[in-house]
């Protein structure tokens, strides 16, 4: 039965990665913790070791796919100085370090080499999440750990290969010759097929427009290069490692991305709690002191050797320290090398089951101080003397805080013309959408696209939010618009929102997301979306009209002063910015204007000839109207004769 230990493992790294939320720890530390736990040798509530391992290999693929995704040749490209020189400085020193010691200690060499293995990679989830929450992404000591972090990633496309040569399996030059052969093959593969076949079989998959489609595309599609490069003697996470590289070439890659995202957590939970559970409190409590030692040992020379390996780049001595201190644990593509070398008698430092418990115990204690290590190297770095270097990559543009852009959610032919209406005012547009011929039409136009649905985190990573000064949902069904509207108001506050929905807007919902002008099509007179849209930037405005049939309007009556018939109350949106009776008959000879508190129909007051406010309430039963005259705030009711002053504060 497993749905009893899969509940509890997502519900007990629900409560306690939340806990850890709430103390600003990443909660990757929570998920190791929850694991320890609720491991077979704690509490027991998954007591199948088979399990565990199941869970493991399956957490740690899917992790690593999405991982696999946010790489790129491009991005690697922009680092090459950091992943090629710095990597490999750094995987290299550090297994020869590890190596030396354990040869000192009477461990075979072959050993010491993979235990050297087991120690050079870091923990590249874990980095990148606490770099992420620094907000060091595009800085110096960002980039030199990411750097070394890709090289060790790719790196364990060798140690794998080299394992069985360690292992006695394979003997002489030609074992060696043979693995690097198979290393180049399966990378030359990968970048064959990121560059000639991904692109067009995900545009086909695009086209469909059905994010569920493309889900299970994407699934497949690191599943099946999971077990290709598998059979090929390479391991099955590490294949899912490679399809997220390959994926990351496609121009749909940010729309691949933003539809795995969301599963990205539960991939981190299930993996790293699996790794939680594989601990030993009781080993723990009996080998502590060799725990801490080992972990003193690991940080020791972790720093050391990736101080050494970012200091050769000439980067400066504060991104050396803050880097250093950022890669100095053991990650999870260790245990992928751990299960590999099991196969081939191989344990770290030839301990056996109990170095297996020991690489577990380190690995944990270390995941969960990578935050304060990155905390204390980043106040080392200010202590130590020297300018920090400049960002490597120096093409990419500086953004500031600098707003100057429209957003623009869909694209269709309204989209489309207004679009064309920005770029004549000299607006740039940055445009969303999932079709793959709609992207290219508005690539066609000179408008900037990011592929994928603008509510998720990728694509929103992709269209730089910090440069949009304004929203525009104007291509999709009123529920999809408010959906669209109540994510986009939290991700960017204070920027003004306009929803021009295909069909009835939902105007209660649209008021709860604070959008800020609703576009009615099917209901307005006049205020085409483009004028809206500009009076909003400030360019050409034309005069104030009232009421504005794009802005929102619900009356909170003073409940000192409050009828019966103001209560539940929703809000409405003007139908006119004139009398809609008077609109409709081509009369401009109203007095005063009353809106309709219920409906949002707008008639002219008994002193106009019309008399259009009163033959409204009386004819549809909306008895509350609000005065719409500069200056005046209150409603009066038709059925009590009784007017009706707003709430205060």
């Amino acid at each position: 039965m497993y749905l009893g230990p899969i509940v509890a493992l997502l519900v007990t790294a629900g409560l306690i990665g939340a806990l850890f939320v709430r103390l600003k720890v990443v909660p990757i530390v929570g998920f190791l913790l929850a694991g320890v736990l609720i491991g077979p040798h704690q509490l027991g509530v998954v007591a199948d070791e088979s399990q565990v391992e199941a869970a493991a290999e399956i957490g740690v693929m899917l992790l690593l796919f999405t991982i696999g995704v946010e790489f790129s040749v491009e991005r690697l490209a922009k680092i090459k100085r950091f992943v090629l020189g710095g990597g490999t400085l750094q995987v290299l020193l550090t297994t020869a370090v590890v190596t030396a010691l354990c040869t000192v200690f009477g461990v075979d060499w072959r050993v010491g080499v993979f235990t050297g293995f087991l120690v050079a990679l870091s923990s590249t989830a874990i980095v990148l999440k606490v770099i992420a929450a620094k907000g060091a992404t595009q800085q110096p000591v960002g980039q030199a750990s990411v750097g070394a972090l890709i090289l060790q990633d790719l790196a364990i496309i060798v140690m794998v290969l080299l394992i069985p040569i360690l292992g006695g399996q394979s003997e002489g030059v030609w074992g060696i010759v043979r693995a690097l052969g198979t290393a180049a093959l399966v990378l030359t593969a990968v970048i064959v097929i990121a560059r000639k076949v991904m692109p067009p079989l995900l545009e086909r998959v695009a086209r469909l427009c059905s994010p569920e489609i493309f889900l299970l595309s994407i699934v497949a599609i690191a599943l099946g290069v999971a077990y290709l490069t598998s059979l090929a003697g390479v391991s099955d996470a590490l294949g899912a490692f490679l399809a997220g590289m390959v994926l990351s070439e496609s121009r749909h890659s940010a729309h691949a991305l933003s539809e795995i995202m969301p599963l990205q957590m539960i991939f981190s939970a299930v993996f790293f709690v699996s790794i939680g559970m594989l601990l030993d409190v009781a080993v723990l409590a009996q080998l502590w002191w060799m725990v801490l030692l080992a972990a003193l040992a690991v940080v020791v020379v972790k720093v050391v050797t990736a101080y050494a390996a970012v200091s050769v780049l000439r980067v400066g001595a504060p991104t050396a320290v803050g880097a250093a201190f950022l890669l100095a644990q053991i990650g999870e593509f260790s245990f992928v090398l751990q299960q590999v070398g099991a196969e081939y008698g191989l344990s770290p430092a030839g301990m056996g089951a109990d170095g297996d418990q020991l690489l577990v115990a380190v690995t944990v204690v270390l995941m969960t101080a990578t935050p304060a290590l990155g905390a204390l190297g980043e106040r080392l770095a200010k202590r130590v003397g020297g300018r920090p270097a400049p960002a490597a990559d120096r093409s990419a543009p500086e953004t500031g805080d600098t707003r100057d852009r429209v957003l623009v959610s869909g694209w269709g032919q309204v989209a489309r013309h207004l679009s064309s209406y920005l770029r004549s005012n000299d607006v740039p547009v940055t445009v969303t959408t999932l079709n793959p011929d709609l992207a290219a039409q508005a690539e066609a136009e000179g408008h900037t696209v990011v592929r994928g649905e603008v509510t998720k985190t990728s694509v929103l990573h992709e269209i730089d939010m910090d440069r949009v000064k304004l929203i525009v949902v104007a291509e999709n069904t009123a529920e999809e618009a408010t959906h669209i509207a109540h994510i986009l108001g939290g991700v960017a506050p204070g920027v003004p929102i306009v929803v021009r929905p295909v069909d009835t807007p939902d105007v209660p919902g649209l008021y709860e997301a604070h959008a800020d002008r609703v576009v009615d099509t099917q209901r307005a007179v006049t205020e085409p979306l483009g004028h809206t849209v500009l009076d909003l930037l400030g360019i050409g405005r034309t005069g104030v009209k009232r009421p504005d049939p794009t802005v929102m309007s619900l009356f909170t009556p003073d409940p000192a002063s409050s009828c019966v018939h103001t209560e539940n109350l929703q809000p409405v949106l003007p139908k006119s910015p004139g009398c809609t009776e008077c609109l409709r008959q081509g009369r401009h000879d109203w007095v005063h204007l009353r809106l309709c508190a219920h409906c949002g129909f707008v008639g002219c007051c008994d002193d106009s000839p019309g008399r259009h406010a009163t033959a409204h309430a009386e004819g549809v039963g909306h008895p509350v109207v609000t005065s719409v005259e500069p200056g005046e705030d209150w409603a009066w009711c038709y059925l009590d004769s009784v007017r009706i002053e707003p709430a205060r504060g």
